[in-house]
This record gives structure tokens, sequence and C-alpha cells, in this order.
């Protein structure tokens, strides 16, 4: 996600180096012989931490920073009572700025701490430290290439973070931004090894021109362990992200794919053919998934301030944490019952409704704003 308002319609050329509307018929016989150096470990497991960076006025003044300061406390809150939460903050004048927001409204400091490394926005999913683990079973921080999202934003100091957080851990880094760019909203990858994306984010020639899907699903095969795979075409250009796959299909436990219905995905603007290839698909056990369907919001989102950003707002985005499922909120209609499904997703849980209307208009919401490490 990006700075970029998320869900306004454009026309778009779908220019992918894959091909426009390919239909895959598998990978190759040798990349299916590529054999698994890590595997991503489930990220709906138990977790060590969560990963948060703080919104700063670095790069876009103040009052987007303070526009989006009480939706991270709200998560820290939640978050506490869950699991340690790593803070990322721009400089140590932001470190003491938080604890001192943080403490005013009452969240404890015990779990909390901080990284110091100067970055441009908050989209900690997509630039952030990938954890995976070793054929050892130990933990690795892989750094996937991050360019702004085809060089639409800023990125050179965000994308210096996943290093910066293997040295501060004393863990072993992988470094693949030279090989391949991919952020992390931009798959999905369920329990068995099955990895869901878009190719018009994923195989976006302002991202990996030169790479076939072949070749990508290679490195995800090598790099995730992943074994299976749901391409959908998606939408370049309909958003700054080109359609990242985490706003509107994400995978929960026993084999269930949350999405929404096929006429709120076609709001959404997801082609019709992929909404097919979504209800054909299949897990890496060859076992169809079962469907659970949330809904958009009621109304068109408006943020705290009155702005009416003129389109309606997704509640799939949600965030699971140890304890709690943190799910975003819109104070629409549509909120309690969104919550009601999540919370029978997770009956185990607890969960927490994060207003998130300021940060939607900055194109995202919770899970784009987060990054688990496993414990």
């Amino acid at each position: 996600m990006g700075s970029s308002l998320l869900g306004v319609v454009a026309v778009a050329v779908c220019v992918l180096a894959a091909g426009c509307g390919s239909k895959s018929s598998g990978p190759r016989r040798e990349e299916q012989e590529v054999a698994a150096m890590y595997t991503l470990p489930d990220p709906l497991g138990e977790h060590e931490g969560t990963w948060l960076a703080w919104p700063h006025h670095y790069e876009y003044g103040e009052d987007y920073r303070d526009g989006l300061d009480p939706t991270w406390v709200s998560m820290t809150r939640a978050l506490v009572g869950s699991e340690n939460v790593h803070v990322l903050a721009y400089d140590a004048r932001e470190v003491r700025r938080i604890q001192a927001l943080l403490t005013d409204q009452g969240v404890p400091l015990d779990r909390v701490d901080f990284t110091v490394h100067a970055f441009e926005d908050v989209w900690i999913r997509d630039f952030g430290p990938i954890y995976v683990r070793d054929s050892s079973n130990a933990l690795v921080i892989e750094g996937w290439g991050f360019n702004g999202w085809g060089e639409k934003e800023n990125f050179v100091l965000s994308a210096e973070v996943p290093k910066a957080i293997a040295d501060k851990q004393a863990l072993p880094y992988v470094d693949l931004q030279q090989d391949i760019v991919n952020e992390g909203g931009s798959v999905e990858i369920d329990a068995t090894g099955t990895l869901m994306a878009t190719r018009s984010s994923t195989l976006n020639p302002n991202r990996n021109p030169d790479m076939t899907q072949e070749q990508m699903e290679s490195y995800f095969r090598k790099y995730l362990g992943v074994t299976r795979f749901i391409w959908l075409d998606g939408v370049a250009g309909l958003d700054i992200t080109d359609m990242h796959i985490d706003g509107f299909a994400v995978f929960a436990r026993d084999n269930t794919l949350v999405t929404m219905s096929d006429d709120d995905l076609s709001e959404w603007g997801v082609p019709d053919h992929d909404i097919d290839t979504l209800h054909a698909a299949k897990n890496a056990e060859g076992q169809p998934y079962t469907f659970v369907t949330l809904p958009l919001t009621a109304k068109n989102v408006t943020t705290t301030w009155g702005k009416q950003l003129g389109y309606k707002g997704s509640y799939v985005n949600y965030y699971v944490a140890n304890s709690v499922v943190l799910v975003p909120n819109y104070a629409d209609a549509n909120d309690i019952a969104a919550n009601a499904i999540v919370q029978k997703l997770f009956p185990d849980k607890t969960v927490i409704g994060i207003d998130v209307r300021n940060l939607y208009a900055e194109g995202g919401m919770v899970h784009c704003v987060t990054q688990q490490q496993p414990r």
C-alpha cells in the first residue's frame, strides 16, 4: 500500500511480462523440482511479536502524522495484551514522542520496544522483514526488493529496513533485493504452502520487467517454501499497488478462503474471470476451499475530518495476532456484521475493531501496516 487513494478505479491497460490474462498450465518440470531452502511459517501461527512502522512528519507533514497517530495507538493497545510490539521509529526524537503519546493514552510500554531507522511511509507489510525458517528450523530474515510499488513513491530508506532489523536482532539475512521485487501485501500464503497473488502487481514490468511467471514461481518455491500457485490477473494501474491480493482475498484456518461476494468483488474492480479463478481454487493437497464472504462498507468512507473518499471500505484486510484479531472499521453500519463474521472464524481470539478511516484515505488498512514476527 502507499499514499495514493485505494479504490479509485482507473482505466488501465494490463501490460504484464507474463501476458495479461494468460492461463498458466502450471510450472515447468524444472521449476517443480526447485527445492525449498526456506519456508514461511504460517502467518496465523504463534507470533513473538508484531512490527509497526509509526507515522512521522518527515515525508508528508504533521497533519498526516497526527491524523494517523490514533490508529497506531489503538493497534498498540490491542496488541500489547497479545504479544510484543516492535515499533519502527524514524529517529530518537520520534521514539520519545511515541512513548509520551502511548503513556498519555494509558498504553503500557513493557511489551513495546523501538528500532530507530529512517523510512518514508508506514506500509511495513510491503517493505519490512520477511521471517522464514531454514532447513534447521532457525529463523532467518529475507529482504525482498522494494521499489515503491513500481517507483511510484519514495522508497530508498524503506528498502534498507529488513537488513537493519536483521542486524539488530543478530539474525541471518538473505538479500534478494537485487534479484526480485515483491511486496509482502502482494502475496497470500496458506498453511499448506499455496500462494495466491495477482500478476498485475507481482509480474508488473514496473517491478520485474524481465521475469517470467515460471521464474517468479521458482523464487517463491525456493525462498518461501511454496508448493502451489493461484494466479489472478488483477488490474494494473487500478491503485498504487496494482491490485494487491490482501485487499480482497486472504486465507484463514481450516482451508478457508475469505473474500467478498461476487458483486462486491466486481465493485472492488476484480475482473470476472479472476472471480471464476478464485472460486475454482484448490490448496496444495488438491482440496477446494471453503469460502467465507465479508461485506464492503454500507456507505462510501468518510475520514474523521470529513473528507469523502468516494468509495467503500474492505474488511478483508484484517490482521491475526496471538489472542486478538484487528479488523478495519469505518464507523459504518456494516462494522458490527463484519466483526461478527471474523469472530466466528477465530472463536479463540478477541476481535477488536480498529478505526482506519484516515489510514484508508492514504491507501490501506490494518494488514497493510502490520508484519508478524514468528515465535
